[in-house]
């Protein structure tokens, strides 16, 4: 199998997407800790934030309490475009 390069998601329409989670300290659950992650990811599905969150509620001992996420594709096909030949002035 062969590994996708973040060149090939970007032109696959994958953007990155970042979310910050908001959860309860195990030893002390009136605290709130914050962590943030970032992956690339499609939207409006976000397979990968999806499964990052299926991770933390089976494994981690912290309980959520929020996750707030943002998205940006980093290139849309518009801004793209195949360059067949260049031409070198001097």
């Amino acid at each position: 199998m062969r590994k996708t390069t973040e060149t090939e998601l970007i032109l696959e329409g994958y953007g990155i997407t970042t979310a910050q989670f908001l959860y309860h300290l195990p030893d002390h659950p009136h605290l709130l800790q914050t962590f943030v992650w970032q992956h690339y990811d499609i939207a409006p599905k976000f397979p990968a934030l999806l499964r990052f969150i299926d991770f933390w509620q089976k494994t981690l001992d912290g309980p959520l309490h929020s996750v707030t996420y943002t998205h940006r594709r980093l290139i849309s096909p518009s801004e793209w475009r195949n360059v067949t030949g260049e031409l070198v002035l001097q």
